[in-house]
């Protein structure tokens, strides 16, 4: 599979009954940009609005999932979503007048004709793809267990369980275009009959009918057509699964476990995936502007300021001065850091000491800066409130605080801190003296 983005190559159209709803309805995919996603537009409602397919915005998992903004909603969204990852498509707007798309034969296999029909086109951006590099595991309180453990690939293994152990089935597949179309697409969706009541009483499956969904009575399986395959009703859980986890934003390398999914278990482990997506995003340096003239020092200037050098020159840059009192330098982390060397061999980790020693080299640039304090040196004399609230890795990007708050004769007093990613890592309150040397 190519690693570009794709699009649709010209819009294409399906109508057709929702199948909660019951409304008559026209689907329309659209083509879209690059890093566009996919994205629900009801055409039946005044400017159009659009719909993100994101996690964020999933209402109800109840038999389908639901997404809805400022009130506007999109319901059975997982199908058409299904069919556009695993035919490869990457963005996409789908149109529709009215909240659901159709059900058709209650698989997707008719979305993945109408991308046929419409055409995929390469687009020229890198796709969005997130590794899974560690296990991720939600169990939910009906005994669904869900769960990714790192591929190379996107996989699924699911069990399916139904009431009193009916309709268990298993099935494991890989999921690439060719699979998905051929193995998993046609599967239909399902109900036991004893939920049916129950759904007509909700107001759901207004539109469902033997053409458009599988009933499940005791042992037998109730159908216009026959069944398509021998595990029909896990391929479609498994169909459900890679619609609901596309709401993630980015495609998905890693080998999903699933015993008993549904909708929101499918919801949970799709934001489990997002919290460790944005939990890795964040050891990810921030870029920052420098400011330009009086308020940047680089470490030459720094080097003529302070008498530390390697390797305990801890300032690598200053980035700016707010009026005497606040300055902002920056440090890069390094696995070449000397201290790593023996600070935790295999899990290395900046000591907090050096982060320390870093807020107090900034805030001594403050004092030493000045016309009547150039030559001297800075002493520690105290630290107080000293805090520190997370790891410092190699690759972190450390822009180091500090603040003047008291000035006396050659006694200073300052506050600083590091920051990563918009995070603090660590503070402390300073207190050091400029001595002649």
């Amino acid at each position: 599979m190519s690693d570009r983005q794709h699009t649709l190559a010209k819009p294409a159209s399906i109508e057709g009954t929702s199948l909660h709803t019951g409304e008559k309805v026209t689907l329309t995919l659209q083509p879209a940009p690059e890093n566009f996603g996919f994205k629900f537009r009801r055409m039946d409602i005044e400017d159009k609005p659009l719909i993100d397919a994101s996690i964020d915005k999933v209402q109800k998992v109840e038999r389908a999932t639901t997404i809805a903004d400022g009130g506007v909603n999109v319901h059975t969204v997982e199908h058409v979503l299904s069919a556009l990852i695993g035919m490869g498509v990457d963005n996409a707007i789908i149109e529709m007048d009215a909240q659901e798309p159709p059900i058709v034969d209650g698989s997707s296999l008719p979305f993945v004709q109408l991308i046929k029909q419409a055409g995929i086109a390469e687009q020229s951006e890198r796709r969005r793809v997130f590794e899974v590099r560690e296990p991720i595991h939600i169990e939910s309180r009906d005994g669904s267990l869900l769960t990714v453990v790192p591929d190379k690939k996107f996989r699924i293994s699911c069990t399916n369980v139904g009431p009193q152990g009916r309709a268990t089935q298993f099935y494991s597949t890989e999921i690439t275009p060719d699979i998905y179309e051929k193995e998993i697409a046609p599967a239909r969706t399902f109900t036991f009959y004893e939920d049916i009541a129950h759904l007509m009483e909700k107001g759901l499956i207004k539109g469902g009918t033997l053409e458009s969904a599988i009933v499940i009575r005791g042992e037998t399986a109730w159908t216009k057509h026959p069944l398509r395959f021998a595990e029909e009703f896990v391929r479609h859980k498994i169909l459900d699964i890679v619609g609901d986890l596309s709401l993630l934003g980015r495609r998905i390398l890693g080998h999903v476990i699933a015993v008993r999914p549904g909708h929101g278990p499918n919801a949970e482990l799709t934001r489990a995936l997002s919290k460790s997506y944005n939990e890795m995003r964040a050891m990810v340096p921030v870029p920052f502007n420098l400011p330009s003239g009086d308020a940047v020092l680089d470490v030459n200037e720094v080097m003529r300021i302070l008498p530390h050098r390697y390797p305990f020159l801890l300032v690598d840059r200053i980035i700016g001065f707010e009026g005497e009192n606040k300055c902002t330098g920056v440090k890069n982390v390094t696995i070449n850091e000397p201290f790593f060397q023996g600070h935790f061999p295999g899990h290395p980790v900046m000591p907090g000491v050096l982060q320390l020693e870093a807020m107090a080299q900034v805030a001594s640039i403050l004092l030493l800066r000045t016309p009547g304090n150039q030559g001297k040196i800075g002493y520690f004399m105290s630290a107080d409130n000293v805090k520190w609230r997370r790891p410092v890795m190699p690759g972190d990007t450390l822009l180091i605080e500090a603040e003047l708050l008291k000035v006396k004769r050659s006694v200073g007093q300052a506050r600083g801190r590091c920051v990563v990613n918009g995070q603090v890592v660590s503070e402390a309150d300073l207190m050091f003296s400029l001595l002649d040397r």
